[in-house]
């Protein structure tokens, strides 16, 4: 085979591969499922082994291994099937656990959007109201509350990646009054509460998530007197006044609604406040092949976007905010640093 077949075979191998990448992202979801990684232990073992551990039929958990193993999700020794530094971060006790982000980007509802994607390039817009008969986060809560439960595990698995980065970049000195904004169950708000004693903080997002906000912030909690539980929609209104304003993660919608956002930031906030925006930008990921798929899976289910710098810095500024600074934190995010101006 001269080079020129070679590399034409490499390429027919790739786009199989490619065409068949919903069955690798179906492997690792019944891997989490079946907690797999979580019944391997710290030797090798054999496919009835764990197939008892599990509940699975040995036979075709042993096709499942096979699968994972292709895709260097599990190691196969002499002795049985071991661990990898990916097939930990399955596991539901790993300090760096991706177990529900995994689940949560392979939920039942994404089968069903991710077929009608040259829709959405055609159109421009979402489909899921289309497939759904209602919008994404509505649909979440109304209808699929365990997929709403997954999403905010995953949510908090992705805080606890980088809250102490954030914690460490944020200068919160002399700051009292503190927002984290659609903030999740809130990992991110206690670890600045933990390190910064004089802060007090509000936690806003959805009711139901609010419901299940970190045990540190609720009654009863460690940090329950410096914390304020906020159930709302920031896209409706922000009732928060505060010295500075955390939105991480979250400006993924339709640019409009990103606009909005923050334009209720600067309707709520005192004059010189900061607003701080956290994102993983489609320009300046070193996981494009992650961040490009997250890209048009948000354009799927919300209408929505992954940013690039340049995009973004226009959409803040086109919501009356003055934008001083961008930053990289970290190996993947970037901090967008603003002020709300005097009226």
């Amino acid at each position: 085979m001269n080079d020129t077949e070679a590399s034409g075979f490499t390429a027919v191998m790739r786009l199989r591969e490619l065409a068949m990448s919903g069955a690798y992202a179906a492997t690792v979801r019944a891997a989490a499922r079946l907690r797999v990684a979580d019944g391997i232990g710290d030797r090798p073992t054999t496919a009835e082994e764990l197939a008892a551990t599990v509940g699975a039929e040995p036979g075709t958990l042993l096709r499942l291994l096979r699968a994972l193993v292709a895709h260097g999700v599990l190691t196969e020794e002499p002795d049985g099937f071991a661990h990898t530094e990916a097939s930990r971060l399955l596991r539901e006790d790993a300090p760096r656990s991706l177990r529900n982000m995994v689940l949560w980007a392979t939920e039942p509802w994404t089968w069903a959007v991710w077929g009608l994607l040259d829709e959405s390039v055609r159109t421009g817009k979402g489909v899921f109201q289309d497939v759904f008969g209602k919008e994404f986060f509505s649909y979440l809560h109304e209808d699929a509350p365990a997929s709403a439960e997954v999403f905010d595990r995953a949510m908090t698995e992705s805080s606890r990646l980088s809250a102490r980065t954030v914690a460490d970049v944020l200068d919160l000195d002399g700051v009292t009054a503190f927002a984290d904004i659609a903030g999740g169950q809130g990992l991110v708000l206690a670890t600045l509460l933990e390190r910064h004693p004089q802060l007090r903080g509000t936690l806003l997002d959805l009711p139901d998530v609010i419901a299940g906000a970190d045990a540190r912030l609720r009654p009863g909690g460690a940090l329950a007197d410096r914390v304020t539980l906020l159930p709302g929609d920031c896209r409706d209104t922000i009732p928060v006044k505060a010295d500075v304003y955390l939105l991480k993660n979250i400006l993924e919608w339709d640019d409009d609604s990103t606009v909005t956002t923050l334009r209720n930031v600067r309707a709520a906030a005192p004059a010189g406040a900061k607003v701080v925006v956290i994102e993983n930008l489609v320009d300046g990921s070193p996981e494009m092949r992650f961040t490009t798929a997250m890209d048009l899976l948000l354009l799927l289910n919300v209408g929505g976007r992954k940013h690039t710098r340049a995009g973004l810095s226009a959409l803040i500024a086109r919501a009356g905010l003055e934008l001083g600074g961008v930053r990289q934190i970290g190996p993947y995010l970037h901090c967008f640093e603003s002020t709300v101006p005097a009226s």
